[in-house]
């Protein structure tokens, strides 16, 4: 039998947002049921288990920062934390926080309908939801992107996604691996994978630049600190551009002594990490900037990987550093100059199929015993088009999204009222901490709800014209950069098909949050809230 239930607020995903949104609505007094396809909590951090996999934020920012008291009680233990410690963080909290009866695992959200002012949602394994008002926090990066590559149903050894890891894990002794992709989750895997493969072939299409990331293991004195600055640290976060307390180091490249500027260089290169994208305040928008930026992490990598063609395949080319997320590495480029690991470049030598165990490029054939598809997501958009989603008048998610995506603040969506889309197309989102970008979405979308309800108002949904206005505006902002000018996922160039158009909000996070509060202080300017007939005869919860 079907298990019914009723609730104020439906969320569904269970990462950084969709924890913190059962959180703040039990908070509010509000009935909330959080739902996720995982078996645990974690949303990201619970799929993507690879090995390797770690964030490219800093521990002490990539946390909640509501409770000060979380802030002092919970230990990281290194500056950039793996996916271990950070899901087991997302546990902690949702154990500390009593959530866990307010929550329902194993369960994939399949139709969500819109009828008699409520939404119904049916999941795959019989859960039935009524809500008022539902919580999207099915994240940026929740939709694996596999490519179509022929005879990959033939093949006959094992295929794994790094998107989707197993939970037993993956035994790579003694095995020929061969890896599709060389974003973020294969830079930090395939080092850690070479350990013990026999041989580790990685068919590029597109080379990234990386930064490698400096690991520091926190002592009892790193902690103490850590708790003293928290509140300055956290104040500086959430007046900054991307949701951190670190910014560009001062002065200008272009007339700094050339030592002088190299050595800036070097200071972010030996930080580590995406620091590095952030090195001179012009670096993302002044090409000659840019160019002395690429030129000095060319000179790295050359310095780094011995073979003068290997380097020259992994030397990214035709697009500004940074145009493209900048990855972080453990070893990545080193790894290249063991005898057993290869680099087939696929845009001189692309792939004619995969056979029963092997990979069969132009040239040549690759043994191979596992298949590792680290291809990335159809980012900001695929978890929306995947539902099947349908308003009160008719309107589904995929035609009001069949041109790219079409939101107010990047939270809400014309002819879809009180439903809330966060962290996702139209937000920083990737393009900031997604900790504390989780929170002030949260509690940006909830304030409405609790406006609504102080006032009577049963519904609330953002005007087209409004919504208009602010997706020609991320548009303009997003093309006036280098990314919005490079084709990658950030503007839907990786999925054959979709709708080019810039998906995150690249504004910079203070300046997302300064519009949000606009938007409030002006009683939700842009939203058209009224009240239904379900609410005029007593039904409303």
């Amino acid at each position: 039998m079907a298990e019914r239930v009723s609730v104020d607020v439906a969320v569904v995903g269970l990462g950084f947002t969709g924890l913190y949104a059962v959180h703040r609505a039990l908070r509010d007094g509000m009935t909330v049921l959080g739902i996720d396809a995982g078996k645990e909590v974690g949303g990201t951090w619970y799929w993507n288990r690879y090995p390797g996999a770690r964030c490219d934020v800093e521990s002490v920012d990539y946390s909640y920062s509501f409770d000060p008291e979380l802030e002092r009680s919970w230990r990281w233990s290194e500056n950039y934390s793996a996916q271990p410690e950070i899901l087991a963080y997302l546990q902690h909290v949702a154990d500390r926080y009593e959530l866990r009866p307010h929550l329902r695992l194993e369960q994939r959200v399949q139709t969500l309908r819109r009828e008699d002012g409520v939404w119904r949602l049916a999941t795959d394994d019989g859960l039935e939801v009524e809500a008022r008002w539902v919580v999207l926090a099915t994240g940026g990066l929740s939709i694996p992107h596999v490519p179509d590559i022929p005879g990959l149903a033939d093949f006959e050894g094992q295929v794994v996604l790094t998107a989707d890891w197993p939970e037993e894990g993956v035994d790579f002794a003694g095995k020929r691996v061969g890896v599709f992709g060389t974003g973020a989750s294969a830079l930090q895997s395939v080092p850690i994978i070479a350990r013990d493969a026999a041989e580790v072939t990685v068919f590029q299409r597109t080379a990234n630049y990386s930064i490698p990331v400096r690991l520091v293991s926190y002592t009892e004195e790193d902690l103490a600190r850590q708790r003293e600055e928290y509140a300055e640290r956290r104040r500086i976060s959430w007046s900054s551009n991307a949701g951190t307390p670190h910014g560009a180091l001062p002065g200008d490249p272009l007339t700094m002594a050339p030592d002088e500027r190299d050595a800036a260089f070097e200071e972010r290169w030996q930080t580590g990490g995406v620091l590095f994208a952030k090195t001179f305040a012009t670096q993302n928008a002044d090409r000659a900037v840019n160019e002395l930026a690429r030129q000095f992490v060319e000179a790295k990598i050359r310095g780094i990987v011995k073979d003068p063609v290997v380097a020259d395949d992994l030397v990214p080319v035709g697009y500004p550093i940074g145009a493209k997320r900048i990855c972080s590495d453990s070893g990545y480029y080193g790894v290249f100059n063991h005898d057993h690991v290869h680099l087939v470049n696929l845009r001189r030598e692309p792939v004619e199929q995969v056979e029963a165990h092997a990979v069969r490029t132009i040239d040549r054939a690759f043994d191979v015993d596992i298949l590792v598809f680290a291809t990335g997501f159809d980012a900001m958009t695929g978890a929306l088009a995947h539902l099947d989603v349908v308003g009160p008048r008719g309107d589904t998610a995929a035609e009001l999204w069949k041109d790219g995506p079409f939101t107010y603040l990047g939270v809400a969506i014309p002819g879809l009222p009180n439903l809330f889309t966060l962290n996702g197309a139209h937000t920083p989102s990737v393009l900031a901490n997604m900790a504390l970008s989780a929170e002030q979405q949260v509690d940006f979308a909830l304030d409405l709800v609790a406006f609504c309800r102080e006032q009577g108002w049963t519904e609330a949904e953002p005007r087209p014209d409004a919504a208009r206005l602010w997706t020609d505006h991320v548009n303009e902002v997003g093309l006036s950069t280098f990314m919005g000018q490079t084709d990658s996922w950030y503007t839907g160039a990786n999925i054959a098909g979709k709708p080019r158009t810039v998906l995150p909000y690249a504004g910079g996070f203070k300046t997302y949050i300064d519009k949000c509060q606009l938007v409030k202080d002006n009683g939700y300017e842009g939203f058209v809230l009224t009240r239904d007939a379900l609410a005029a005869t007593g039904g409303d919860r």
